[in-house]
């Protein structure tokens, strides 16, 4: 078994699910850009753990022992599934796991901008006891629009629920049963742009979803909301974004995922405008998400392994 990708604090915990399997570990530990290098080290290998490798077809071509692979998370727009199923290659992700920590961040993100709170230290000495922004409204009178109901969009939903007015959510893949639930309204996505005073994104990243939040989706936002983003950077147009912020249609943004990673100079810009809040791809993270991520991995692997299909498998 070979792990593409290193960057974890340690392996230990599927060294020990894998070892008890009957299965040899081994981490790559060359240059992130390495796809050559990464393909040398993995001949042979049975089965792959993967963060942000591109597994295509010719990658596939070059390891034709691989019988299975992990994506360690929940987004897979790096694995091309069909390249995958073609060459008769199981796939799986590990959903779930960080359901708390992302929604926590998220929500994070929405109260600091909601408060302003990334401009105060610029007002503190100069107009101390002013807000460093206006208007600045109350939770309990603003709508989150919530993108994507699944599994952290939706305990997002029960987090924020009882601190703002209404939730609107947009996902053709949850039943109207589940709306109720978790007490949002199904709305169309039109509507939302136009009636949320906050949008949460936590929608996969497709080609259905690339560039969601574009020129045109800002120029549907009346109310001037806050834009979180803590999915994938891609579904957002970032030049789209900052041409938002610049022009009042969107109030602030909180990003922690960008369209390149880590992002590029020329978003300089966007990340240097006053009203955007941004962190480093770690929504995912808590202690207890990390461990539970690593383990899962590793036993979805294991089972693939033993022709076992898992529940998190993607092409079944």
């Amino acid at each position: 078994m070979v792990i593409l990708d290193p960057g974890y604090e340690s392996y230990a915990i599927e060294q020990e699910i894998l070892d008890s399997a009957g299965h040899d570990l081994a981490v790559f530990e060359g240059e992130r850009n390495d796809r050559e290098g990464r393909i040398r080290f993995a001949r042979g290998a049975a089965g792959l753990l993967v963060r942000w490798s591109v597994i295509d077809g010719p990658l596939l071509d070059a390891l034709p022992e691989v019988r299975c692979l992990v994506r360690y998370g929940v987004g897979y727009d790096n694995v091309d599934l069909s390249a995958a199923s073609g060459r008769g290659v199981r796939v799986a992700n590990v959903r779930g796991y960080a359901n708390h920590s992302v929604s926590d961040h998220a929500l994070a993100l929405m109260l600091s901008l909601a408060r302003a709170i990334p401009q105060a230290p610029a007002t503190l000495m100069g107009a101390y006891s002013r807000p460093p922004r206006e208007p600045m409204p109350e939770l309990r009178s603003l709508t989150l629009g919530i993108i994507g109901l699944g599994n952290i969009g939706g305990t997002l939903c029960r987090k924020a629920r009882p601190l703002v007015r209404r939730v609107l959510a947009v996902d053709p893949k949850v039943t109207p049963e589940q709306f109720a639930r978790l007490g949002a309204t199904r709305m169309n996505l039109e509507t939302l742009f136009e009636e949320s005073d906050v949008i949460s994104l936590h929608c996969d990243l497709n080609e259905s979803s690339r560039h969601l939040i574009n020129r045109d989706a800002v120029s549907r936002m009346r109310r001037s909301p806050i834009l979180v983003n803590t999915a994938r950077g891609e579904v957002v147009d970032e030049a789209a974004l900052l041409v938002g912020l610049e022009e009042g249609r969107i109030r602030s943004a909180g990003l922690d995922v960008f369209s390149v990673e880590p992002p590029l100079p020329s978003l300089e810009r966007l990340l240097n405008h006053p009203h955007v809040l941004y962190t480093g791809h770690y929504a995912w993270y808590s202690e207890e998400a990390s461990r539970e991520l690593q383990r899962r991995a590793a036993e979805n692997l294991a089972a693939l392994l033993r022709g076992e299909i898992p529940e998190d498998c993607l092409n079944p």
